[in-house]
């Protein structure tokens, strides 16, 4: 619209101030933003963690050679059940791990193995100790058993081990069971 004074000042002219403006997203400033789905001009996005400097990272999954502890206890012995071994390798506690099959990665070698059960009377129930040696590549297996009688060493070794404290465990139990037949006689005797 012309005027006797020119251009109005609140209309534009799209040929005086540069070209049209866009239809569609609005320009962004900065470094391009990857697209979903697009490949990423800096490379592949990292996984998880830290960024892939220096010697490569160790890799988790079964290792190639080590110590694989089983450990066991009683089925009777319920107890057992509320409770997780702990398993040392040369002096270095493991972390805890369930009654079972347990691979420690351990380098080729000679290495001590303890093995206890905490409780409560004793604080270390069934301690048992080997020592184990590791071949490049290979996977040593021990068994562990917990003993019967809490106050008796567990055994470890290659397997299969026995349980210890077996014949004091049957004492304990048989002792009072024949105390209490015994009084009955006594009993039924003192009656006649």
């Amino acid at each position: 619209m012309n005027t006797p004074h020119g251009q109005q000042p609140y209309q534009q002219n799209p040929s005086q101030y540069g070209p049209p403006p866009q239809q569609g997203p609005p320009q962004q400033y900065g470094p391009p933003q990857p697209q979903y789905g697009a490949p990423s001009q800096y490379g592949p996005p990292q996984q998880y963690g830290a960024p892939q400097y220096g010697p490569p990272q160790p890799q988790y999954g079964a290792p190639s050679e080590g110590i694989a502890v089983t450990t066991q206890f009683f089925p009777l012995a319920w107890l057992f059940y509320l409770l997780k071994p702990k398993i040392f390798v040369d002096g270095i506690e493991m972390p805890p791990a369930p009654w079972g099959r347990t691979v420690v990665p351990a380098r080729p070698g000679q290495h001590n193995v303890h093995v206890h059960t905490p409780y409560f009377l004793p604080p270390r129930l069934g301690p048992a100790d080997t020592t184990a040696f590791v071949q490049p590549g290979q996977i040593v297996e021990l068994e562990y058993k917990a003993p019967m009688w809490s106050y008796s060493a567990g055994s470890l070794g290659i397997g299969p081990q026995k349980y210890n404290g077996v014949g004091i465990t049957i004492a304990v139990s048989v002792i009072p069971l024949a105390l209490v037949v015994l009084y009955m006689i006594v009993a039924i005797a003192s009656f006649r």
